[in-house]
């Protein structure tokens, strides 16, 4: 990645030997910008903070929407892209949450499993949701039936 601009330009620079603001290249600026931004975008992904960009939306719900109709006064209407990215959202700090759980040292194995099997049922409560879903993987499950 190249941080200078034309030879010759002035500027002058915040730290000795630092390029000055004039001398940087308005490119090598925004490759960096975007490197930060994806690095951060990663970062609040990992933590649960972000959706996963990466969770594809089913092809037949693109540009659609929601409606909701109340029984009276004015309807609203929301993107279901921008409802989609907030289930996977909630998808994500729900996993993040299990993790933190299963590895919480406090917990002893008779409270995990007790928060698993709330777990279970918030993933259940989410399933009507899977039809948003490109990717089978990535649907919510529920708890299993013992029947």
């Amino acid at each position: 990645m190249d941080f200078t601009g034309t030879p010759g330009q002035s500027g002058t620079p915040a730290h000795p030997g630092a390029p000055g603001l004039a001398q940087l290249h308005p490119e090598a600026v925004r490759q960096v910008a975007e490197a930060v931004r994806k690095s951060l975008l990663h970062d609040l992904v990992d933590i649960g903070w972000a959706p996963n960009p990466q969770t594809p939306m089913s092809g037949r719900w693109k540009a659609g929407e929601m409606i909701l109709k109340p029984t009276s006064g004015q309807e609203k209407s929301i993107p279901l892209e921008s409802f989609f990215r907030k289930v996977v959202l909630a998808r994500e700090r729900l996993r993040v949450l299990e993790q933190k759980i299963n590895n919480h040292p406090k917990l002893d194995d008779e409270d995990r499993l007790e928060l698993q099997k709330y777990l279970a049922q918030i993933y259940g409560s989410f399933t009507t949701f899977n039809v948003l879903f490109e990717e089978r993987a990535d649907w919510f499950v529920g708890q299993k039936s013992d029947r």
